[in-house]
């Protein structure tokens, strides 16, 4: 089912619960993820470190292939940096509340796919999966919280009149 969009009102995910609220600490919080893991991306360091994960996910692989190593980290950390600034406007203005919200679910969901196509998340010698390994599995774990954190922002970011919608 379709939502006309004159019955879509986009507004900044904190109006939705008064002046000020938990949300703004959620977007904060995010801002300041985004912009040290982005910033991260243009080191070798973390470019290396994230390699496993990106060369085993079908999702992102080809960002190998095409940028190598230190391209695809810097690819990321373009759009990490782009997500944390759709955020901050995301404080002023409504459709940038909803556009870092969403940009933020969409890559804590793509980390998410990463338990299953990594290698090493279960811990065999603890009988395997749903025991998690330190690294990949916990590391991994965080961002169930993040990615809740960015669809509560993009929840309240968006308002729509679902009785309106339903007529006919």
């Amino acid at each position: 089912m379709s939502i006309p969009t004159d019955q879509l009102r986009l507004q900044i995910a904190e109006k939705s619960a008064g002046s000020l609220s938990s949300l703004a600490l959620l977007r904060w919080a995010l801002v300041i993820v985004f912009l040290w893991f982005g910033a991260m991306k243009f080191t070798a360091y973390e470019a290396n470190g994230i390699a496993p994960f990106i060369m085993h996910s079908p999702i992102m692989s080809w960002l190998h292939s095409l940028f190598g190593i230190q391209g695809a980290s810097d690819v990321i950390g373009v759009l990490e940096l782009s997500t944390a600034a759709a955020l901050t406007i995301g404080a002023f203005v409504p459709v940038f509340s909803a556009l870092g919200a969403a940009m933020s679910a969409a890559t804590y969901f793509i980390t998410l796919t990463f338990f299953l196509s990594t290698p090493g998340v279960a811990e065999a010698t603890a009988g395997g999966f749903p025991a998690i390994s330190a690294l990949p599995g916990q590391f991994l774990l965080k961002d169930v919280v993040l990615l809740a954190a960015s669809l509560s922002l993009l929840v309240a970011s968006i308002q729509a009149s679902w009785a309106n919608a339903q007529k006919p």
